[in-house]
């Protein structure tokens, strides 16, 4: 059997600078540097060894739908909300309902938002 672990997210992105900024502010990701290439691609840390690359992508058209989404689990939950909240992020659950979290059938509470792109990303309490 072959074995796998993350690397790393890659998203088209129509302004680099402003997703970069945006994935900084919400999740305080460091940026990295890039060294596949000497292009406008930025790279963050998501922590671990895994990486989000960000891809200058002005002129594409990425169709998005909530189950096309990445998901980041954190112990502090709730004090993530709030920071939502100071952010002026909304966020939603799975049924889309503003300002409000869903808890699972198997007790883990999730909620959705979006990036400047419109990538749906899921953050939960299913921290490991």
């Amino acid at each position: 059997m072959r074995t796998f672990l993350f690397n790393h997210i890659a998203l088209s992105v129509k302004d680099v600078d402003e997703s970069f900024e945006f994935y900084q502010r919400v999740f305080q990701f460091r940026e990295i540097k890039n060294t596949a290439s000497d292009s406008k691609t930025r790279w963050l840390s998501i922590g671990e060894g895994k990486q989000l690359h960000l891809i200058p992508r002005p002129n594409s058209e990425v169709k998005i739908n909530k189950a096309v989404h990445f998901a980041l689990s954190t112990p502090d939950f709730n004090s993530f909300i709030g920071s939502l909240k100071e952010l002026g992020i909304s966020y939603s659950d799975w049924l889309d309902t503003p300002n409000k979290d869903y808890i699972r059938k198997d007790g883990i509470k999730q909620v959705y938002f979006k990036d400047p792109d419109g990538y749906w990303i899921e953050i939960n309490d299913d921290y490991q």
